[in-house]
Formats: structure tokens, C-alpha cells, sequence
């Protein structure tokens, strides 16, 4: 009789484009996300929580390839082996096309404009690399159906208030606005009107634009005529436009100025004899004074037609934050940080679901970036404290420990106590310095017989073991005896002394 195989052991690997985060790590997103939150609530937005799982229908034409529904997404079809199969169903790509199911399917309940925000983790089924997880977390503000700009104003100035409330102090960050109906006005008067005939040469359009910080004014004229050979000898075909399309479209592209005054007057130029270019100018206009108003100038939010944002996807204003100092990369190369946020009007979003067009507006913020960001300034990282550790000397004394911890907790002090195998000491102790522990508390028999206990501040005890002479030693000693009530005020003075 054939011996049967043994059943192979799972790998303990995190699947490819996911990664684990531990202690710290999540703590420090925690206290962001309650950061970020009091912004957004403060400014009268209210929580929203939405399923993981939404119907790939709901999701619609946000995913990459609508005809290929699990291209993109991570879905999956309920009773797939069925005759007739059930819904396809995928995990969220983002907070946004929830938003827009839930804004239709409750339409009659909810107040308008309907103000939300959202946190949580989105999944993207694409190719991960460095730094790019197929699992990341987003924080979205949206407000469904208002149609004055001044929600977008809104947004912007929310989203300054939100990255100095994180730490990310002014002049670290810009907040660059544009209008998608100010770029469609250029494009009209460059000959490429919003109809089919032209979509296919907008979009090449659209998506140079997006590159124009990468291959500058000469890449861009290159794709936008004849093509473009880059380094390696590739060659791109270009769009085949003229010299002087192109040279409008880089002006609009080019168009910033001194100040936002300065911006509006050169793009509104630009857009003459097109409507839909003067009243996304005009537009424009009303944010920046808005902002100005409230005292929100250029050192923070500026008017910048450079801003792309997969414009496609917007139907007005759209905004990107980005930081403006420099990090190293993982190679040692100096280079911009970069986008942490952005976002936009989008007004075409619930009409898929109601027919009818609901003016909506809002930002993303990429938590992990944020974070990221302010680890690579030093303004994160540090480890906390773990807990007080109680250690146990008398297995027959569990009751005493626990009475100990019980009120270390009851004094909001984190504690714990050692719940190993108690055999040996020193492993208690390997223990509490792996936990990060800054004190443990020791009492054995002959100490609870005279009503003692020691404590052992473990941080100083660290140090003196780097360095410390004998004298040293001798003189700043790391272990206290104190009377067993005074446990409490010794553990805090020695906590609130490394704090």
C-alpha cells in the first residue's frame, strides 16, 4: 500500500504587493487618521463607512478596462460554476465611486449637499514595486451636491489646515489648483474640440501634459508632433499636431506667473473666443479670491495650470498638495518628494447611477505618503515606551502580579505582567528590554515579607551598560527598593523622567 503523501506546510511569506505592519507603525497611522479627522470634522464633514466590496457595476468606468472586469481590481463572480452565475464583485478601488453608489442609493434620506469622509484601506490589482503596495490607505473629504466653487475652496483650504495639523509646517507643502474646463478652452482654441472625432488626440494630450516635468517643453513638443526617441533609441510617435498647437498648449502648461492674479490674467488669454475656457478662468478667479479672503495666499494654495490629475476624470477644478522639500531615495538619490493629496470636481460621477447630474467635489490624502513623508524629516519614527513589566519570582503567587498590574492600569500607566515560562529570570528580562519596557518590578519572597519591592529602571540600566565606568555604575544605580505602596509615584517618576 502506497504511503500517503504528507500535506505540504504553507509558506509563511506576505503575499507579493502586501506587506505587514507592526506596533508603531500602526500607531503612528492611527494617530494621523485622528488628526486628519478632527480637520474634516471640525470642518462639518461626517464619517462615513463603506463595505470593502462593492458590485464591479457600481465601480463602472473608474476601473482600467470596464469590458475586462478583474483587470485592475482584485473581483471575483459569485456562483461563478453556476448556470447562472451571480454579480461580479470586487474589493474597492478607491472612496470615491463607493461615495457616488451611496449618495444614489440614499439619496432621498440624506441632506444636500451631503458633506462625508472616509478612511480606510482601497486594493489595486496591479504590478507592485518599491514603495507601491497592492493594499495602501486613503483618506477622503467630499461634498455631494453643491455646485458653487466655493466648495472647492473649500476642500483646498480644509486640505492646508489637515497637513499642518499632521506636522507638515508651511512652506513644506504647496497646494497647485487648475480647471479642466480651462485646459478644454486651450484645446478648442487650438482645433481640438471635446468631440469623438478628437478624443483619441486629446487624450494623447492629456496624458504628455501629465509628463511635461519629466520630458520638459521639448518632450512635449516631440510627442505632440513628430515623436520622440529617448535615451535608450526607443521611439515614440507623436500625435502629429502642429508647431503651433502645440506651442498653445505649452503655454497654457507654462502659464503660471508671480501670483494667482498674474496666473488668471495669462490663462485667460489663452481661452479667448472658447465658453467653456473663460468660465473654468472665471472660475479660477473665484477660488483664489475666496481663499485670499480667508487668508489662504500663495505661500500655501496657488493657481498652476501645470496640474493634470488625470483631468479626464474631473469636470472642473482640481487640486494636488505637494511637499516641497527633498529626501534621499533608497539608491541615495536627491529628489522632490512630491504629491501627498489631490482631487477635484467631478459632477458626471452619481449621474451613472440617477441619470441626473449631482455636482460633487473632493480630496484624497495617501496616509502611508504622508507618513512616509514626515518619517524621512525626522518628525516620526521615534519608539514608544512599551508597558511596565511585572515579572513573576512565585508561580504561586499569580494573584499578587496581577494585583500589581491591575493597579499600574487603573493609574494609566500601560503595564503587563510576564505571562512566559517564569523558570528562568534573566529571560524576563530579555523579555521586558525587547518589549521596550522602560521599568520592571521585581518582588520575590523576601521582599514581600518586608512590604518592599524593586524597580528597575531599565532605560538607564541600557545605558550604563554601554558605557558606564564602575564609579559610574555605583554612583547612578538602576535599581530602586521602595515600600510597596510607593510603587505607583516611583514608576511614574521614572517614566515622566524619559519623556
Amino acid at each position: 500500500m502506497a504511503k500517503p503523501k504528507k500535506t505540504p506546510r504553507p509558506k509563511a511569506i506576505t503575499p507579493k504587493g502586501f506587506r505587514d505592519y507592526f506596533g508603531v507603525e500602526v500607531s503612528e497611522r492611527k494617530a494621523m487618521l485622528d488628526q486628519i479627522a478632527e480637520v474634516y470634522h471640525l470642518y462639518g464633514f461626517e464619517a462615513l463607512e463603506t463595505s470593502a466590496v462593492e458590485t464591479v457595476e457600481a465601480l463602472g468606468k473608474f476601473l482600467p478596462d470596464v469590458d475586462r472586469p478583474n483587470e485592475g481590481v482584485f473581483a471575483w463572480q459569485e456562483d461563478a460554476d453556476l448556470e447562472k452565475p451571480g454579480d461580479w464583485m470586487a474589493l474597492r478601488y478607491d472612496m470615491t465611486a463607493p461615495l457616488a453608489r451611496v449618495a444614489a442609493q440614499y439619496r432621498n434620506d440624506l441632506p444636500s449637499p451631503y458633506r462625508r469622509f472616509a478612511m480606510g484601506p482601497v486594493w489595486r490589482n496591479e504590478k507592485p514595486g518599491p514603495g507601491r503596495f497592492r493594499q495602501f490607505y486613503q483618506c477622503d473629504a467630499d461634498t455631494v451636491g453643491a455646485p458653487s466653487v466655493a466648495a472647492d475652496a473649500e476642500i483646498c483650504a480644509m486640505l492646508a489646515d489637515t497637513l499642518e495639523k499632521v506636522g507638515i509646517p508651511r512652506g513644506d507643502y504647496i497646494i497647485r489648483v487648475n480647471n479642466r474646463k480651462v485646459l478644454d478652452g486651450v484645446l478648442e482654441a487650438a482645433g481640438l474640440p471635446d468631440t469623438d472625432e478628437f478624443a483619441s488626440v486629446r487624450g494623447i494630450v492629456l496624458r504628455t501634459i501629465d509628463k511635461h516635468d519629466k520630458f520638459g517643453d521639448a518632450g512635449v513638443m516631440a510627442l505632440l508632433t513628430e515623436g520622440r526617441k529617448d535615451e535608450s533609441g526607443d521611439f515614440t510617435d507623436g500625435a502629429g499636431l502642429e508647431r503651433a498647437q502645440v506651442e498653445l498648449i505649452l503655454g497654457f502648461v507654462n502659464g503660471r506667473q508671480a501670483d494667482n492674479a498674474g496666473t488668471i490674467a495669462r490663462l485667460d488669454e489663452l481661452v479667448q473666443g472658447s465658453k467653456t475656457g473663460v468660465t473654468g478662468v472665471d472660475e479660477l478667479r473665484q477660488i483664489a479670491d475666496l481663499l485670499a479672503a480667508q487668508g489662504y495666499n500663495t505661500d500655501r494654495i496657488v493657481i498652476d495650470p501645470a496640474v493634470v490629475r488625470g483631468l479626464g476624470y474631473y469636470t472642473g477644478p482640481v487640486y494636488e498638495a505637494e511637499l516641497t522639500f527633498q529626501i534621499e531615495d533608497e539608491k541615495g538619490r536627491v529628489r522632490d518628494f512630491g504629491s501627498v493629496a489631490g482631487g477635484g470636481r467631478y459632477d458626471d460621477l452619481v449621474k451613472r447611477f440617477t441619470g441626473q447630474e449631482v455636482p460633487a467635489t473632493g480630496v484624497s490624502i495617501g496616509v502611508d505618503r504622508l507618513l512616509a513623508a514626515l518619517r524621512a524629516k525626522g518628525r516620526m519614527g521615534t519608539v514608544p515606551a512599551g508597558p511596565v513589566v511585572v515579572t513573576v519570582m512565585d508561580k504561586t503567587r499569580i494573584g499578587d502580579y496581577m494585583e500589581m498590574v491591575t493597579e499600574l492600569r487603573q493609574a494609566g500607566i500601560r503595564a503587563e505582567m510576564y505571562l512566559g515560562n517564569p523558570k528562568n529570570f534573566g529571560n524576563q528580562l530579555k523579555y521586558a528590554d525587547k518589549r521596550e519596557s522602560p521599568v520592571a518590578i521585581i518582588q520575590g519572597g523576601d521582599e514581600q515579607e518586608r512590604g518592599v519591592i524593586q524597580i528597575k529602571d531599565l532605560i538607564l540600566g541600557a545605558k550604563l551598560a554601554e558605557n558606564a565606568t564602575l564609579e559610574e555604575w555605583k554612583e547612578r544605580p538602576s535599581q530602586y527598593e521602595v515600600p510597596r505602596g510607593d510603587m505607583i509615584a516611583k514608576v511614574r517618576e521614572i517614566i515622566e523622567m524619559y519623556s
